[in-house]
């Protein structure tokens, strides 16, 4: 794992994609992997907040997540616990101020072989279409997705991106609260706690 991590933070291979963004900025993929992890966080990239500090989810998706997940933040950075994989590693850059979407060759050149090395994953959570699509084939759809996530119990949980742009998704769909959420909480307690 350690020589695969090297490679990955070093890799290069969207350096002249991201120099044309709007933000022109070099790779940096951000990531936390450990042969170890029992949970998988399968995302979608890297925001400008998250490629700045180095660090996944430090930003208000984030705090969203973790309180989703009902666990404080020194477990959801314990690697040995926890393994957070985007689909893309680092921040795609911005287009009239929207994230780009992951450039799939990230997740086509590192995702199988990372996959591969964490042999205890127990329960992978895939937040937006990106992962779900990777994870599912032939889902279809987010909202399709997430609306059927009991089918997809005990070994993945698909989830609407935290962002607060998903407010107004959460607000028309309580039973994500309702019914979603406890379930989701009570699986992750159940595979750290085994």
């Amino acid at each position: 794992m350690d020589d695969l991590l090297n490679d990955i933070r070093a890799c290069s291979l969207c350096a002249d994609r991201f120099a044309l963004t709007e933000t022109g900025h070099s790779p940096r993929p951000v990531l936390q992997v450990s042969s170890h992890a029992k949970i998988l966080v399968a995302g979608q990239a890297p925001g400008m907040k998250v490629h700045l500090s180095g660090r996944p989810f430090t930003d208000p998706s984030g705090d969203r997540l973790r309180d989703w997940m009902g666990i404080h933040e020194a477990r959801f950075y314990d690697a040995l616990e926890i393994a957070i994989l985007p689909m893309g590693f680092c921040f795609p850059g911005y287009r009239k101020g929207s994230d780009l979407p992951p450039p799939a060759i990230c997740a086509r050149t590192w995702r199988p072989q990372v996959l591969e090395a964490m042999p205890n994953v127990q329960l992978t959570l895939l937040i937006g279409g990106y992962a779900q699509k990777w994870h599912l084939p032939g889902t279809q759809g987010v909202n399709a997705t997430v609306e059927r996530w009991r089918d997809f119990l005990p070994n993945a949980i698909p989830l609407p991106h935290p962002s607060w742009r998903n407010t107004a998704w959460l607000k028309r769909n309580p039973w994500f609260e309702a019914e979603l959420l406890p379930v989701l909480r009570a699986r992750i307690q159940e595979v750290l706690d085994d």
